[in-house]
């Protein structure tokens, strides 16, 4: 998906919501278990009760990959549906991948064309050869670099200062800028950052910004808004929890549309604010 069309998305379904696939074998509805794949069918009914309200889904690998062969398979079959049924939607392969250049190139064809997903995460902490290898594909192939997130121990190390006062997490976006332009490539910021979100914009201006952290995690969406969109939105907001495991009954698909229902109705007074 290019950039165009991820920003003519958001602004047709007035909504940049992203919905987390972090499925858990261990949370979903007892009465999904009998069946032959349940991870996939618990997916399949949040993917259809909830397309109408969001523009990307992310399934975080480490839910598929700890179930082995299985799991994958599962994850396999979640993006095979979306692409079948929802093209529309961007889809976050959540896997955090970031090695040395030629593991880093069998990663990104791992994803990029064995899965042939939209988007990967990927951790830039070994430097420029580990995340280049994701960038060599140009058909709207993204790489979402980790750069300030919202776990507490990001501050052990992403908010270090240099000699000059730069931050780590300013140097990965100043950076990395040099390896791939706004059309390529995005940012993960915490929603918990903040009016942090100023100092990212400061470096990063115009980039896309994929955000974890709004919901569960007590990340606030009108806070994020008004330090961090854009006049092109400039944001993908993530919430997993808040939606997925909303109830865990025979309702859980309906919960789960009125969840992110709720979440895409203040999106779209946010997203009215930059047309004022």
């Amino acid at each position: 998906m290019t950039r165009q069309q991820l920003i003519e998305q958001i602004f047709t379904k007035k909504s940049f919501l992203c919905v987390g696939l972090d499925t858990d074998i261990k949370k979903i509805p007892e009465h999904l278990l009998g069946s032959d794949d349940p991870i996939f069918d618990f997916n399949k009914a949040i993917i259809d009760a909830t397309a109408d309200y969001c523009v990307a889904y992310k399934p975080n690998l480490a839910f598929y990959e700890c179930m082995g062969t299985k799991g994958m398979a599962s994850f396999e079959r979640t993006v095979k549906y979306l692409k079948e049924n929802y093209p529309n939607h961007f889809i976050i392969a959540d896997a955090k991948r970031g090695d040395i250049g030629n593991t880093s190139a069998m990663y990104a064809r791992t994803f990029f064309e064995e899965y042939d997903v939209d988007s990967l995460t990927v951790a830039p902490y070994m430097g420029e050869d580990s995340v280049t290898p994701f960038l060599q594909y140009d058909d709207g192939k993204w790489v979402i670099l980790l750069a300030l997130t919202s776990n507490k121990g990001s501050h052990d190390f992403q908010l270090t200062e240099d000699k000059d006062g730069e931050r780590l997490f300013e140097k990965v976006i100043r950076k990395s800028q040099a390896w791939g332009g706004d059309d390529r490539m995005m940012y993960v910021v915490g929603a918990t950052q903040g009016e942090m979100f100023k100092d990212i914009r400061a470096v990063a201006p115009t980039h896309f910004l994929l955000v974890p952290g709004v919901g569960a995690q007590g990340g606030s969406l009108q806070e994020v808004c008004k330090y961090g969109m854009t006049r092109d939105c400039g944001l993908i907001v993530n919430s997993s929890r808040g939606i997925i495991y909303a109830s865990n009954g025979d309702d859980f698909a309906e919960v789960a549309a009125a969840k992110a229902k709720e979440l895409q109705a203040e999106m779209a007074v946010e997203l009215d604010r930059i047309k004022a």
